[in-house]
C-alpha cells in the first residue's frame, strides 16, 4: 500500500511541479493594442512565452516571469523596413540602434540592385554576429551584372544573361527575397528591360518579388513606372516600386503616377510602392553624371575626365539635364559625405563651387561635381521634393513605409535623417499632427502591409502563435528628432521594443540584446522541405 501510494504522488508531482512553473516569460498589461491589421485599437495585455505571443486580451498574468504596465501606451507589432542598404553595417554596429529606436525589428536589405552575392555565407555570418533585428536580402541585379560583366555597358551574351540567371537562382534557393534593381546606377543601367525580365523570370519560379529603384523619378518617372509594370507583366511576378517619388519637372503629379499603379492593379497584376516621408533623398553624386561616363572602371572615368573632347560631352549633357528639370544651380544638392574631404560635409555644390574659387554659374557647378566624384565616394543628400506629393502618396492604401536608410555609426558623417527617424515622423508628424491617415493605418503599412508582401511567416500581427516582435510607444510623445543639420538623433516616444520575445529596448534605452533571426525567402523554405 506504502509502495502505491509513493508511486501515486511521484506520477503526479511533474504536475504540480509544471502549474508551478510561469505560464509567460513577460506580459505587457493595460495597453490599446493595434494588432496591425489595420483594425482600431482595443485595450488588453499580450502574454509572450518562448518567442512567441502566447495570449491576447484579458487573462490571469499572475504567473509570469515578468509583468510591465504599459498603460495608454500603444502595443503593436515591430515594424517592419522592407528598404534599407545595411550590407557591411551589421558587423560594426550589430545592435542597429537607429533601427531599434525607431520601432524597427525587421529589415530587408539587399535594395537598388546592391547585395551580396554567395547567400549561404551572407546569413552564416549573420547567424554569428548576432543582430539585434530581423534581416532578410534581396540578390541585387547591379551586383550580379558587375560578377559576370564587371561595368560593361553592353548587353550580355546569351552565355552572359545564363550565367546571371543561374547566380540568381542559386540566391534564392539559399534564401534571398527576391531580386531589386538599380536603373539610374551602375551597370543597372546599363541593362534592357528583357535582360531584367530574364532574370525576374528565374525569381517568380521560387515565389520572390521585384523590387525596382527605377530609371527615372523625375523627367521620365511615367516611362520608368510602365517599364516596372511591364517587368512584372512579363515575367509574373510580383512588383514594388521603391521610394516612390516625383521631382522636378514633375512636381504635383503624383496623383498621375498613382494611377499608373492602380490601373495595373485593376487589371490583375501585382503592383505596390513604399515611401520614405521626406522631401529630399540621398544617394551617390555619381547618379547626376551621364552613365556612359563610368563604363568600364574608374580609372577609365578619369581617363574621360581628362578628355577635353568627353569632358565637354559630360557637361554639355548635364546642362540639359539641368534644364528640362528647371535647376538653376545645384543648391539643392547637399554633400552627406565626401570620403576625399570630410571638411565639405554638410555644404552644396554652390557653396562647394564658390569655396574653390569658380564662377557662379551651372558649368562651373558641374566641373566642381565632376572633380569631386574624380576624387572618390560622394553621398549626397538631394532636396528636390514637397510635401504635397509626400502626402498623395502616402494616402494611397497600397504605399508601405520603407526608410531607405542603413545602419549608421552615432555622430559619423551627415547622413540623411530616414535612417533615424522613418516610423517616428510617420506616426508624429502625418498622423498625429498632420492628420494625413490614421495611426492604424500607418502601423499596418509598418507591419502587416510589408510582412505579407514580402512572405515574411510569423510577422507583422498580433496574433496568438505569431513572433514575439513588439513595440511599445507613446503616441502622444513619438517624435523623430533627427534632421538634415543635425542627424544623428534617435527617436524618442518608444518605450519597449521586443524582438523575438527578448527586450531589447526598455525605458526607452538599448539593452545591448541582441536577438534576432535571419529572415529566408520562399526558395530555401521549398529547398528544406526538398522540392523545387
Amino acid at each position: 500500500m506504502k509502495k502505491a501510494l509513493f508511486l501515486f504522488f511521484t506520477c503526479l508531482f511533474p504536475f504540480f511541479s509544471f502549474a508551478q512553473m510561469p505560464q509567460y516569460d513577460l506580459v505587457l498589461m493595460n495597453g490599446r493594442i493595434i494588432d496591425g491589421s489595420g483594425n482600431t485599437w482595443f485595450k488588453g495585455n499580450v502574454g509572450i512565452a518562448k518567442g512567441k505571443i502566447v495570449a491576447i486580451g484579458y487573462f490571469d498574468s499572475k504567473n509570469a516571469r515578468k509583468i510591465i504596465d504599459v498603460k495608454n501606451m500603444i502595443i503593436a507589432p515591430g515594424f517592419i523596413d522592407i528598404h534599407t542598404h545595411i550590407e557591411d553595417d551589421e558587423e560594426k554596429t550589430p545592435t542597429a540602434d537607429n533601427f531599434i529606436y525607431d520601432g524597427v525589428t525587421s529589415v530587408i536589405t539587399g535594395n537598388c540592385g546592391s547585395s551580396n552575392l554567395d547567400f549561404k555565407s551572407y546569413f552564416n555570418k549573420l547567424t554569428q554576429i548576432k543582430t539585434s533585428i530581423n534581416i532578410g536580402s534581396l540578390i541585387g541585379q547591379g551586383s550580379v551584372r558587375s560578377q559576370v560583366m564587371n561595368d560593361s555597358n553592353l548587353p550580355p551574351t546569351l552565355a552572359q544573361q545564363k550565367e546571371m540567371e543561374t547566380i540568381v537562382e542559386e540566391a534564392m534557393k539559399n534564401g534571398a527575397m527576391g531580386l531589386s534593381t538599380g536603373l539610374i546606377y551602375v551597370p543597372g543601367t546599363y541593362s534592357t528591360t528583357e535582360e531584367i525580365v530574364g532574370l525576374a523570370k528565374v525569381v517568380a519560379r521560387y515565389h520572390g518579388i521585384y523590387t525596382t529603384h527605377m530609371r527615372s523619378e523625375t523627367v521620365k518617372v511615367f516611362e520608368a513606372i510602365d517599364e516596372a509594370i511591364n517587368i512584372g507583366k512579363q515575367a509574373n511576378i510580383p512588383v514594388e516600386i521603391s521610394h516612390l517619388k516625383v521631382g522636378r519637372p514633375n512636381l504635383n503629379r503624383s496623383a498621375e503616377t498613382l494611377k499608373l499603379i492602380e490601373k495595373a492593379r485593376s487589371e490583375g497584376y501585382d503592383v505596390t510602392c513604399d515611401q520614405y516621408p521626406y522631401s529630399a533623398s540621398s544617394t551617390s553624386l555619381r547618379s547626376l553624371i551621364p552613365a556612359w561616363a563610368f563604363a568600364g572602371n574608374d580609372s577609365t572615368y578619369h581617363k574621360r575626365l581628362t578628355d577635353t573632347a568627353a569632358r565637354r560631352k559630360l557637361v554639355n549633357e548635364m546642362l540639359n539635364d539641368a534644364a528640362r528639370r528647371g535647376n538653376k544651380d545645384f543648391s539643392y544638392a547637399v554633400v552627406a559625405y565626401c570620403n576625399a574631404d570630410t571638411a565639405l560635409n554638410g555644404k552644396s555644390i554652390t557653396q562647394i563651387n564658390k569655396l574653390k574659387g569658380r564662377g557662379e554659374n551651372l558649368t562651373d557647378e558641374i566641373n566642381t561635381m565632376l572633380d569631386l566624384v574624380d576624387q572618390g565616394w560622394v553621398q549626397m543628400v538631394f532636396h528636390g521634393m514637397n510635401e504635397d506629393d509626400i502626402e498623395t502618396i502616402m494616402k494611397y492604401p497600397f504605399t508601405m513605409v520603407a526608410s531607405d536608410g542603413s545602419i549608421r555609426e552615432f555622430g559619423k558623417g551627415m547622413p540623411h535623417p530616414r535612417s533615424y527617424g522613418t516610423n517616428a515622423r510617420v506616426l508624429g508628424k502625418y498622423v498625429r499632427e498632420r492628420q494625413v491617415i490614421k495611426l492604424e493605418d500607418a502601423i499596418r503599412r509598418m507591419t502587416s502591409a510589408p510582412a505579407q508582401r514580402f512572405n515574411l511567416k510569423g510577422k507583422g500581427l498580433i496574433r496568438e502563435g505569431m513572433d514575439a516582435d513588439i513595440v511599445v510607444f507613446d503616441e502622444t510623445k513619438v517624435e523623430d528628432l533627427s534632421t538634415y543639420d543635425k542627424p544623428h538623433a534617435f527617436s524618442t516616444g518608444f518605450e519597449y521594443v521586443i524582438v523575438n520575445g527578448v527586450l531589447t529596448l526598455t525605458s526607452g534605452k538599448h539593452t545591448g540584446a541582441k536577438n534576432g533571426k535571419v529572415l529566408y525567402g520562399g526558395g530555401f523554405h521549398s529547398k528544406q522541405k526538398g522540392h523545387k
